[in-house]
């Protein structure tokens, strides 16, 4: 049993997250073991393995419905688990639970045939989708949107504009595309559109590689037509997309926000092996004051994020998701995670900083952390107006 504080509110799902764990163990360590020790983005068919073999063991999609092929897990479970993949130091384990997304748009708003002919081979690990809702001179003002969606007289759609970066859309079967409905009959606001990837006027355009090596996308969409329903939600999703977005938003960041404190966890258990094997001047590093005040600095701030984010967690599993819990939980784990990413790599010296060491890439990768799913500018920004600031 840890003596960390955070273990009282990790016993509840102990054993699905040590059931995870071992899968992690059993197979997906071996086959890290075989990527270049670049620690790059690993290849698109082994991450389609690892989504089919954990959504067949249950774990991929734990929180979706079983009546959709999912575990029905608290979101508690779930938040738990990303922790765990964090922490694991596995380059695989992110892939084997469902993306940073939340529930998928799908599942609340999606109509019955789409939830039938997309969301449920998403949550098979069958098929995977991207988001197309970031436009070149938006940013941050997601919804601030020049793509159009226009009524067409029988009632399907044409869509017209560009999206930029897109992760997953070179290998998404699907997109999430959200424009400005622009119709005949008095329609106007953001809209959602399911849109498949092999449409002949949907294409990919520029390609931008990220500093932990994955790929984001440029979308082109040339006057691409789809039917009625495609709308998500169907004739009440027009419009409604921000709203929407919002609602899904919130569980995605949680999402994050655990993935965030299980690798700034890994990250702290690196650097303290490191301070008592590391010798200098006689002494190993882990005596010296400053090496200590790097590794006790980090383990409070990492017991403090993981308990807000655990906290935020159940109050999601008792019918609370207010936007500003998880926007603070998010800019607490993902600005703790680049700390102790910081702070560790600096106890490791030149050491951490070669290719190939794992914090090497985590330097690298837990910067992105602070930017999906809103920036950290973006959280406190919510976080403010909660407050009555703004």
């Amino acid at each position: 049993m840890s003596t960390a504080p955070s273990s009282v509110l990790e016993t509840e799902h102990r054993e699905i997250t040590e059931a995870f764990m071992s899968f992690v163990r059993r197979e997906l360590v071996p086959l890290s073991a075989e990527l270049p020790e670049t620690w790059g983005m690993p290849p698109a068919d082994l991450r389609a393995h690892v989504r089919k073999r954990s959504a067949r063991l249950g774990f991929y999609a734990g929180d979706y419905p079983e009546e959709l092929g999912g575990s029905g897990m608290p979101f508690t479970a779930v938040v738990l688990l990303h922790q765990a993949a964090g922490r694991s130091g596995c380059p695989l384990a992110p892939y084997a639970l469902a993306g940073s997304d939340g529930p998928s748009p799908l599942l609340r708003q999606g109509t019955p045939e789409q939830v039938e002919r997309y969301l449920k081979p998403l949550v098979r690990g069958e098929a995977t989708r991207c988001l197309a809702l970031t436009e070149p001179n938006a940013g941050s003002d997601a919804f601030h949107l020049t793509s159009t969606a226009t009524r067409q007289p029988a009632g399907d759609w044409v869509l017209t504009g560009r999206k930029t970066f897109v992760s997953n859309a070179g290998h998404a079967d699907f997109a999430i595309v959200v424009a400005r409905a622009a119709g005949g009959n008095g329609e106007d606001g953001p809209t959602a559109f399911v849109v498949d990837m092999d449409h002949p006027r949907l294409r990919i355009g520029q390609r931008y590689d990220g500093m932990s090596c994955e790929e984001l996308c440029e979308l082109v969409l040339d006057d691409v037509r789809v039917p009625a329903e495609a709308v998500v939600g169907g004739e009440e999703g027009i419009g409604a997309a921000l709203g929407h977005g919002i609602d899904s938003l919130s569980r995605g960041r949680l999402v994050v926000a655990a993935m965030c404190d299980g690798i700034a966890e890994y990250a702290l258990e690196l650097g303290v092996a490191y301070a008592r094997e590391r010798r200098a001047f006689g002494e190993r590093i882990g005596a010296y004051q400053h090496v200590q005040e790097h590794l006790v600095g980090s383990r409070a701030e990492v017991e403090a994020a993981k308990l807000l984010t655990l906290a935020c967690a159940r109050l999601v599993d008792g019918g609370v998701e207010a936007p500003e819990n998880a926007a603070l939980a998010k800019l607490t784990s993902s600005e703790t995670a680049v700390r102790v990413v910081d702070r560790s790599l600096r106890v490791h010296g030149a050491t951490g900083w070669v290719r190939g060491h794992p914090l090497e890439f985590l330097y690298r990768y837990v910067r992105m952390m602070t930017i999906i799913e809103g920036t950290s500018e973006i959280q406190k920004v919510i976080v403010a107006r909660a407050m009555g600031l703004g």
